[in-house]
């Protein structure tokens, strides 16, 4: 059965991989800090893997009504064909249909546990997220070990922060009569506890897991982000390189390779990485975030805008990524001012989402002074950082200077347009925008752009270092992203 692979991103990034069982298969990532996948720019503290529900619907147990003989043909009307139909409602995408026929087995038989779970699955792909946990906690209410709805409840419980509840469910479910040694509960435990910083806990939970298992490459992943959260990277780079023997193609993997790469100052590699995790899965929103990452602090604007891009069509909700695209294009601004306001409309875009984020405000105000017809939102936003308690006060210097100028502007006519660049002058234009990454060849593609990256093969040579510097002028340091799990 087909099921949706998604990450998402928390304190650093995602990214991690797949785990059978009973016939359905979850992919969980983590991308720069959270469980299942990515990493995170530009924060005092890396992102951290984030897991992501999984979203698969679980086929159900073939059972005969108590009032037919075994060998008697289910009916349309019963149960078994009620369910059958709603499933095949779903597999069609007519998630309404599969509701209602899903709601008809649950009404004709309350305790039907696949049904309910379906229920819950249906919720959440149609952002219904308090009827999804009410279908998961009623599937529970009878079997508090019932994996897929452990799972999917632990996984909302992570993303809304709720980690003490996240480990309480998990806990409960191992403690059930039979289901101690339940791998994917006790990788979803172990992932849990390093989220929340018990990383002794999260460690003994994944060896208790290789103890059963010693090929699981879930609890090797686990096992490695303690080792990169405690500074020990080649340790954890072991680690990785022996989940992915197990899991060649967990595009997860590759990705915490690259981060790990990156703690040891190798860029070229890690780069190789993160352009393998994409390779395997070009789904996997982590590595474009990262990769996105890694072109932003090379100034490769373009570059960063195509990467970030690319992760917001998979994680319209990506906080980080939304930011981040707003510095890329910002640092277009000075090739095509219409960039400049493109940018200030990412930085809106976050502030929608997190109103007093003083990177998007401040952000904002310096984007939309490169474009006439937006000084005045400029002016309006330049006021709101002069009066966060974080800008400095060479900031507010740079900031009144700035807005009296943009007054002073509006005060006058526009300037009369200026004469066509000769052929010449745009030559040169190509020239420095090559440089800088802005809009012409991607820094990026200067890196070594193996997939492969053989662990022992000697990187190739790096380029110079990347800037940390006011890249674009207005007074705010560009971030330089540090991609983590």
């Amino acid at each position: 059965m087909k099921t949706n692979h998604s990450i998402d991103i928390s304190s650093q990034l995602k990214g991690m991989g797949t785990t059978g069982m009973n016939g359905f298969r979850t992919k969980r990532m983590f991308l720069a800090g959270a469980f299942a996948f990515a990493f995170t720019t530009a924060c005092a503290t890396g992102p951290r893997p984030t897991p992501v529900a999984m979203n698969a619907v679980e086929k159900p147990a073939v059972t005969v009504p108590a009032a037919a003989p075994p060998s008697a043909p289910a009916d349309k009307g019963d149960a078994d064909g009620q369910f059958a139909q709603a499933l095949k409602a779903y597999e069609a995408g007519d998630l309404d249909a599969a509701r209602k026929g899903f709601e008809a087995v649950v009404s004709h038989e309350p305790k039907a546990l696949n049904a309910r779970f379906n229920l819950g699955v249906i919720a959440e792909k149609q952002g219904r997220p308090a009827d999804a946990r009410v279908a998961y906690e009623q599937v529970l209410a009878l079997n508090p070990a019932h994996t897929p709805s452990v799972m999917n409840l632990g996984l909302m419980h992570r993303h809304a922060g709720q980690l003490d509840e996240a480990l309480a469910l998990y806990m409960k479910a191992l403690q059930t009569p039979g289901h101690e040694h339940d791998e994917p509960v006790l990788n979803a435990l172990a992932a849990t506890y390093r989220l929340a910083g018990k990383l002794d806990e999260a460690e003994a939970t994944g060896r208790r897991v290789l103890a059963r298992s010693k090929d699981n490459p879930e609890a090797y992943k686990t096992l490695a982000l303690v080792a990169y959260d405690r500074g020990q990277y080649r340790l954890a780079e072991l680690l990785v390189i022996n989940a992915r023997k197990v899991a060649q193609d967990d595009p997860a993997i590759s990705n915490t390779l690259g981060m790990i790469y990156l703690k040891m100052d190798d860029r070229p590699r890690a780069l190789a990485q993160f352009q393998k995790a994409v390779s395997l899965d070009d789904n996997f929103a982590p590595g474009h975030l990262n990769l996105g990452a890694l072109a932003l602090s090379y100034r490769d604007y373009a570059g960063a805008e195509k990467a970030f891009t690319k992760a917001l069509s998979l994680e319209p909700d990506g906080l980080e990524g939304q930011l981040y695209l707003a510095y890329a294009l910002d640092g277009q601004k000075g090739l095509d001012p219409k960039k400049g306001v493109a940018a200030g409309e990412a930085f809106e875009k976050v502030l929608a989402r997190s109103a007093d984020k003083p990177e998007a405000v401040c952000g904002a105000g310096w984007a939309y002074a490169t474009e006439r017809a937006a000084f005045e939102k400029a002016i309006a936003f330049l006021d709101r950082c002069k009066e966060l308690s974080s800008t400095t006060e060479q900031d507010k210097q740079l900031i009144t200077a700035k807005v009296n100028g943009l007054q002073n502007m509006l005060k006058n006519p526009p300037p009369a347009p200026a004469p066509a660049a000769t052929a010449e002058a745009e030559g040169e234009a190509k020239k420095d925008a090559a440089a800088t990454g802005g809009a012409g060849s991607s820094v990026m593609n200067q890196l070594p752009q193996d997939t492969s990256a053989p662990e022992q093969e000697a990187p190739a040579e790096e380029p110079a270092a990347p800037a940390s510097d006011d890249a674009s002028g207005n007074g705010q340091t560009a971030p330089t992203p540090a991609p983590a799990p």
